[in-house]
């Protein structure tokens, strides 16, 4: 059994300093959390008991951390009682978080592109921040939801070939990173590719030349679905691509496996737990009919 995690999970009673309200039910809280923002890595998530009323803990990923001034951010969506009482507390207050937990994207190729849904954007987004001084590592991001995105987009300052000209919406924070990104939606927002994830993601790659797109990897969080069409698209292509898988889950620390999923290894399935195994896995490896 894997205990790498052991040693490397801070519980901490974390002070909200921030706490903001999205359409579409989303929520940005920032907490101060030093242990956590000193140890996290992109992928990481955190788990927070959302009430004292509420016990069990609920998971959300991590979008941005600051080691030097220890805080982190969280971006979740309120969709039942345990984040229905996260969502009503306010600056000041302190809440148990439980973190950093599971294991990171691992970046091996010079061309990462990055692909998030919903709340599987924060994965994404603390992982472009983390290549953003790398001069040798160019990654693109694509961003999709089907609700208003938790920020304004805005057109694109930086060029990206092969992609529609209409499609200029990008996410301001990773344009002020000097980090391409675009934005995708079914949903008829300005300047948005008009379409799933995977079809941006198909133009962008179509538009590689061969020697370009054999330096690209696939990185992707988001629902289930989304996850399997992405890991079949970096199967077409011959790309290797880790997904973070999102899950529920109990104690997030191993112990109750009440989130373990089917993973296929080279001494055939077996039984991996969300939460300390992952939450980050080869694609091929949980979306078995998407070998590259």
């Amino acid at each position: 059994m894997n205990q790498s995690h052991r040693d490397t999970i801070f519980l901490e009673e974390a002070e909200i300093l921030s706490h903001k309200a999205f359409e579409g039910d989303q929520y940005l809280i920032r907490v101060q959390a030093p242990e956590c923002a000193s140890h996290a890595q992109p992928g990481s998530f955190a788990h927070l008991q959302c009430h004292p009323q509420q016990p069990l803990r609920r998971p959300i990923s991590i979008m941005r951390v600051s080691p030097k001034e220890g805080w982190v951010d969280l971006l979740y969506k309120r969709v039942g009682r345990g984040t229905g009482l996260l969502a009503e507390r306010q600056p000041g207050e302190s809440i148990s978080l439980l973190g950093p937990i599971g294991t990171p994207f691992q970046v091996s190729r010079p061309r990462p592109l990055l692909i998030g849904g919903g709340v599987g954007m924060p994965p994404m987004v603390f992982l472009a921040e983390s290549l953003r001084t790398n001069k040798a590592i160019k990654p693109f991001v694509i961003l999709g939801s089907e609700v208003p995105f938790p920020f304004t987009p805005e057109p694109s300052k930086i060029l990206v070939p092969g992609l529609p000209a209409a499609v200029i919406a990008a996410m301001p924070l990773l344009d002020q990173w000097h980090i391409p990104s675009r934005l995708a939606s079914l949903q008829g927002f300005a300047g948005c590719h008009q379409g799933y994830v995977t079809d941006l993601a198909r133009c962008w790659l179509d538009a590689l030349d061969e020697e370009a797109r054999s330096e690209v990897e696939i990185f992707s969080c988001g629902p289930h679905p989304m996850l399997e069409a992405v890991a079949q698209l970096a199967s077409e292509f011959g790309l290797p691509c880790q997904v973070s898988l999102e899950e529920f889950m109990a104690c997030g620390v191993g112990g109750c496996a009440g989130c373990v999923v089917p993973v296929e290894t080279t001494e055939g399935t077996a039984m991996r737990r969300v939460c300390v195994d992952g939450p980050v896995f080869d694609a091929r490896q949980v979306f078995t009919g998407s070998e590259a």
